[in-house]
């Protein structure tokens, strides 16, 4: 499930410099990135550029509550839920919990679900494996979704959201508007749970009055 293809010339490469490079790439051209980046069983290097998502994202909600509670920053009348609240020993733990077993599996879970709601709509589909990577690299705008303004995480968790709609139809075969429909569900609860999008378009939507 998590092999790392070693062959030269598939899949992503490897080390630091690749990581930034994957996440400029895949931002600037996605199309491209999922059809020359994704390979059969290559799993890992996407699994690591989740987690460092991931890490990013949990940092910066950390340190916004920290400076929060020092009286340094507000963050406005928006829930702004944290591992803020612990002792930084807890904290620590917590984040390693979310990146090596929360992340992971979460990802896992929901690349079954698409991979079920494949099945019908795309016969020449890719496997699991492509599928678990056309996730965690669609995470990519998700770096400072942890920051607080509602109207940006809301921005980074839609980007997201239509980066795994292209990687769905480049990588299984499909049409756009056919991967919007099956990747609905998937994409909700990775950007719109995961990533906490609906919690803060409800924010806003409180903030509005409406």
């Amino acid at each position: 499930m998590t092999q790392w293809v070693e062959t030269t010339g598939t899949g992503r490469d490897r080390g630091p410099v690749a990581i930034v490079q994957a996440w400029a790439e895949v931002l600037r051209r996605p199309r491209r990135f999922f059809r020359t980046g994704i390979a059969p069983g290559d799993q890992a290097p996407g699994l690591v550029f989740a987690s460092l998502v991931v890490l990013v994202e949990e940092l910066g909600r950390f340190l916004v509550v920290e400076l929060a509670s020092r009286g340094l920053l507000s963050t406005g009348p928006f829930p702004y839920p944290a591992i803020g609240g612990f002792s930084p020993g807890v904290a620590v733990l917590a984040l390693l919990g979310i990146i090596v077993f929360v992340a992971p599996i979460t990802v896992h879970l929901t690349a079954a679900i698409q991979t079920l709601l494949l099945v019908p709509a795309a016969p020449e589909r890719g496997g699991i494996s492509e599928t678990v990577q056309v996730m965690c690299y669609a995470m990519a705008p998700c770096v400072v979704a942890g920051l607080p303004f509602p109207e940006l995480r809301v921005l980074v968790t839609l980007w997201g959201g239509a980066l795994y709609v292209v990687g769905t139809a480049v990588v299984h075969d499909l049409s756009l508007p056919k991967a919007a429909l099956v990747g609905a569900i998937p994409a909700a609860i990775l950007f719109g749970y995961g990533f906490r999008g609906f919690a803060a378009l409800t924010a806003l939507a409180s903030a509005s009055g409406f």
